[in-house]
This record gives C-alpha cells, structure tokens and sequence, in this order.
C-alpha cells in the first residue's frame, strides 16, 4: 500500500492510496461528505491484490487542497476523471460509501467509457433539497468544534460497535474540513440534479443498502437499483446507513465478487 498525491487538470491536489497489482482490476473507492480517504481503513487490508485500489481525498476534505470555490457536484466528478487521467487509468470500477456513492452515480453518468462498474454503498437516490441538519451546519465557523463533529454521529444509529479509533479518526475527518468546505460542498449536492433523473446509467451495478437505514427513505436501496438498468440490490438486513463502518468485512468481500465478475 502506498500514498501518493496528484495534481489534477482541475486544478486541485488529492493525496490518495494506491494498493494492489498494478495491473489488477482498477476500483477507485469514494468517501462521503465529511470524511475522507481514511473511511476505508477497515475495508482495505481485506481487499484480494488482485484489485488495484485507488482512494482518494476528494477536494476540500482532509488532506486535499481546499479552493475558495468549486464545490458544485460537477467539480466532484470531474475530479475523479482527472485521477483517473493523472494516475494513466482508462476505466475502474467506481464505488462509493453515502454520498461519495451519489457522486460515483454522477461519474458513470458523465463517463460511460471509463466506467466498468459501479458498486453504490448506502448511496442515496436524491439529495436534492434541504437537509435538516443544515441549520447546524451554516452556523458552523473555524475552527471546527471537535465536540460538534462527535456529537453529529448521533445522527447514525449504529447497529454494530464500531471501533472507537475508527470513530475517533472520523471525527478527525470532520475537524479539518474547513467551515465553508462543510456549508458548499453539502450545497453542491443538495442544489445537483439527481443523476438517475439526468440520464440513464449504463454500467453494471451493485447497490449495497442497509435493511436499518433511518437516515434515507426506507424504500431508497430498492428504487435506486430500479433506476438503474440491471442493478443488483443487496441488501444488509442489520445495517444502518453507515454500511461501511458497520460491515467492512462483508462489504470487502462484496466489492472483490463484484469485480471479478465484470
């Protein structure tokens, strides 16, 4: 495993981790809003070598740069064609956790070439419109509250422990997004047009939804994968929305399966 950072086209630097053959089958998995490449800790020593995993920073999070502007849910996947570009790999398989799954949506919309399957983690339909927790979060101003981060997992109900490092680190996600990354970046995608709404996703999916969701409409896992010609649904009975942190191992073991079959 190692870490790398690339400057892109767009004009932003992602530091990402790069893992596996060089020549396996390329997966560039996406964080969510929030969170960064450190989200996939659990997922990745899991992960046959046979994959070539890329997983970046997304712009504004973590360790990336942070511009003034360009948040819009366009300079996110424009973002990842450019790793793409910048790493010299024509097509992966694209999959993301929440709304990094919205995102990888977008990118197979935008780039049906590049793009030889999606895997959608506890990914939403739509996110258009206001959230309800974005009152909290135009209030918010720098430096970031620890204690506002940890108290904003609360919006998650957890249906398995969760390592409290693992917590811990993502409340470290949340401390160095700047103010205005957290209000513009969420704007960016409640202001998008859903990408089921804008065209017809054409690549082999896998949609991994939780049964216990309580932060997305019940029925979401099942009318995503219905937009989408081919989908394939699984559903994890004893998960909430937060998927990944929940179930890693299984959601490791999925994503390879899925791979392989393409």
């Amino acid at each position: 495993m190692a870490t790398d950072a690339a400057k892109l086209r767009t004009g932003v630097t992602l530091p990402y981790t790069d893992q596996g053959r060089p020549d396996g089958v390329p997966v560039v998995f996406l964080h969510a809003w929030g969170e960064s490449r450190h989200s996939f800790s659990r997922v990745l020593p899991i992960l046959p070598d046979t994959l070539r995993v890329l997983v970046p920073d997304q712009r504004g999070h973590r360790d990336a740069t942070k511009p003034s502007t360009g948040y819009a849910f366009a300079d996110y996947v424009a973002d990842v064609n450019a790793l793409l570009e910048a790493v010299g790999v024509a097509s992966a398989v694209i999959a993301g956790s929440s709304s990094g799954g919205y995102v990888a949506q977008g990118f197979a919309l935008d780039h049906p070439e590049r793009t030889i399957g999606l895997v959608l983690i506890g990914a939403p339909l739509s996110l258009h419109g206001r959230p309800p927790f974005a009152d909290e979060v135009e209030r918010l101003n720098d430096p970031i509250d620890r204690d506002y981060v940890r108290g904003s997992l609360s919006w998650f109900r957890f249906q398995r422990p969760i390592p409290a490092d693992y917590l811990e680190d993502r409340v470290e996600d949340g401390v160095r997004m700047p103010a205005r990354v957290w209000r513009d970046a969420l704007t960016g995608l409640s202001e998008a047009v859903p990408p089921t709404e804008a065209g017809v996703i054409g690549a082999p999916t896998l949609v991994i939804w939780g049964g216990r969701d309580e932060l997305l409409p019940a029925d979401t896992g099942t009318r995503l994968a219905g937009a989408i010609p081919g989908a394939v649904l699984q559903t994890y009975e004893d998960a909430g929305h937060m998927v990944l942190w929940e179930q890693p191992e299984r959601v490791a073991r999925d994503v390879a399966g899925f791979a392989a079959s393409l």
